[in-house]
């Protein structure tokens, strides 16, 4: 495939053009020179190589588009933060790591708001009517969830500043797409900050979700509900860490940060009775929706920070945090564990921990925190989850080896 024609501003990908061989060797460079750098002990470690992803395009699950200018009152763009720019937009409608049709949604989105005379919402001055696009993908089913994000009407004056959810419905089910559209919504957003939030959430056509499925298990996806970005590739990386572990049959497991509860289930059809634990309280509800859906009674989700439920300051009365496990998975989010999590972590002294990791940097400074408990990293794989970006995932066994210096 050629490349990207918007790669010069696009601060997306940063490989277009590397042979994807040299890309895989990059990373898998940079996970070993990171745990160097924090002088994670070395000794022992089986260093699996990198594994590729199935395929290097159109594998994005989920896209949050911007809507602003490239140049100062230009004309309105919609997409991406251009490279090293925090104000300028590019418009990104020939993206190569999406389903075409997310191109053709935003195309169609960006031209109805320039057609009725919509202003982006600006960061500064806080006026304008367009905020951004949340597209998302259910693979397995072929489902669209289109959701416009924009602030409140009536901000202003003029019909510039009430968006028409009825033709823009009407346009976008008009659309020639090979996936199906399941639902439309509409955000609304009057918080002043550069983020995407919900005062309301409206149901324009269909409905608010779409459907998945990751190792033959069904997920209702919501609007907001955090969920693995390319489901082939993270399928793989799953099975190949659960399989690390010796053996879930009749074991109670920790799933810390586990969001919408994927590893959770998938732990649940051989454990006797999983636990997970995630902050934010949406996805600790469709965790709870999707144990459901599946007929697994063997989980338990609670909502909160890791630290106050494990100390027992949250979720006693679902589960005595003060009982050991036998197992503990965690998937923490990129800024890693924090260090008064990893220390309620380790005190159980668990034989062995499972690191599904999104950021190889904070991992590496947690699996340095780890020895000082007794732990050891025994084997470390990377996975290409995310062609063309600088983005790099992992998977990491630790084992307990001796006793705590702690």
């Amino acid at each position: 495939m050629e490349i990207c024609k918007q790669n010069e501003f696009c601060g997306g990908c940063i490989h277009q053009g590397v042979p994807y061989e040299q890309q895989l060797k990059a990373k898998e460079s940079e996970v070993k020179a990171l745990l160097r750098e924090k002088e994670v002990d070395a000794s022992g470690i089986k260093f699996d190589a990198i594994e590729g992803c199935p395929s290097m395009y159109n594998y994005r699950n989920k896209m949050e588009y911007t809507f602003g200018d490239l140049v100062k009152d230009g004309e309105m763009t919609l997409g991406m933060h251009k490279k090293g720019h925090f104000m300028s937009i590019v418009t990104v409608d020939e993206c190569q790591l999406v389903d075409p049709d997310f191109n053709k949604v935003l195309r169609y989105t960006l031209d109805f708001a320039i057609d009725r005379g919509y202003k982006q919402y600006h960061k500064r001055s806080h006026l304008g009517l367009m905020r951004n696009l949340i597209i998302r993908k259910g693979v397995r089913y072929g489902e669209l969830l289109v959701n416009i994000v924009t602030s409140s009407d009536g901000l202003g004056e003029g019909a510039e500043f009430n968006f028409d959810e009825e033709a823009y419905v009407k346009g976008l089910l008009e659309l020639d797409l090979n996936n199906t559209i399941v639902g439309i919504l509409r955000t609304i957003n009057d918080d002043l900050a550069d983020a995407v939030k919900c005062d309301e959430l409206k149901t324009l056509y269909g409905r608010d979700y779409y459907m998945e499925e990751i190792l033959g298990l069904k997920f209702k996806v919501s609007a907001f509900s955090f969920f693995q970005t390319n489901v082939e590739a993270v399928e793989r990386l799953y099975k190949e860490a659960l399989d690390l572990i010796d053996d879930f049959e009749g074991k109670t497991v920790f799933d810390l940060y586990c969001g919408t509860g994927t590893i959770s289930q998938i732990l649940a059809l051989k454990a006797k009775e999983v636990v997970g634990v995630e902050i934010v309280e949406e996805a600790v509800d469709s965790a709870r929706k999707n144990a459901d859906l599946n007929g697994l009674d063997n989980c338990k989700f609670i909502a909160g920070d890791c630290f106050k439920v494990l100390d027992g300051q949250i979720g006693a009365h679902i589960w005595d945090f003060s009982k050991k496990p036998d197992v503990i998975v965690v998937d923490p989010p990129r800024v890693g564990i924090q260090t008064k999590a990893l220390d309620k972590i380790a005190r159980y002294g668990v034989e062995q921990i499972l690191y599904i990791s999104c950021n190889p940097k904070t991992l590496a400074i947690n699996l340095k925190e780890f020895e000082a408990y007794g732990y050891k990293a025994e084997y470390i794989k990377p996975f290409d989850n995310f062609p063309m970006t600088k983005h790099t995932e992992c998977i990491c066994l630790l084992s307990k080896v001796k006793e705590s210096v702690k």
